[in-house]
């Protein structure tokens, strides 16, 4: 599955998150700070991340990670994709780039100890897969939706840490939020294997063990 992203949108996807973040901004930074200091329920926090606004923001993204407006656009760029109507209140298969159901053996024959790569997990949200050092898939995974402004936030593997090129909000490894502005850890994911070999994506409603809170998520 790929995309052909011109110039020109790129430059039309500029000037639509430019009048979007007159309208927004306020509204997001209220909701936010709400959802920090517990006024407001902190699922709320998405409420302000608006499809319009992530559509623009991952546009946005192609072009920061230096891919040309005229190249036709693959793999990463599949997870741009707005996320699915469905629900993720069940566990569902992770997909990979080709739409595909991931098994676990096929995965750990192309994927490595160490490394990080995205599938679409649930609600259809970009959703990293992580292999440990053992060689094994990690029992959970990370949304990769920066939870400042909707970015889709890359994986540096240098740096071992997220990186958002947006507006610089950074998180460690294991996805909990170590330099701002974004105000929160990126959302976690169960990961289980079933009978078939699939990977299954479940929802995380339980104490976060980045910080020892409740999921903002639920």
């Amino acid at each position: 599955m790929s995309f052909a992203v011109s110039t020109s949108s790129f430059a039309g996807a500029k000037v639509a998150l430019r009048k979007q973040q007159n309208v927004q901004k306020k509204q997001s930074t209220m909701v936010r700070a709400a959802a920090v200091s517990g006024e407001v329920p902190r699922r709320a926090v998405f409420g302000v991340l608006d499809m319009a606004k992530r559509n623009v923001m991952n546009l946005l993204l192609v072009g920061a990670l230096g891919l040309p407006g005229t190249t036709l656009l693959g793999g990463f760029a599949y997870y741009f994709v707005p996320p699915s109507a469905g629900g993720g209140g069940a566990g569902q298969a992770a997909k990979d780039a080709a739409g595909n159901d991931i098994k676990q053996a096929t995965w750990l024959k192309n994927h490595l100890p160490g490394d990080y790569t995205l599938s679409q997990g649930l609600k259809g949200d970009a959703t990293y897969l992580m292999v440990d050092a053992g060689g094994k898939i990690r029992d959970f995974g990370i949304n990769a939706v920066c939870t400042h402004l909707g970015c889709v936030v890359p994986w540096n593997k240098a740096e071992n840490k997220f990186k958002c090129p947006c507006h610089g909000s950074q998180y460690n490894a294991d996805g909990m939020v170590i330099r701002g502005p974004a105000p929160l850890s990126l959302a976690l994911a169960h990961l289980t294997i079933d009978a078939s070999d699939t990977v299954i994506f479940s929802p995380w409603t339980e104490t976060d063990f980045r910080t020892g809170l409740a999921p903002w998520w639920k």
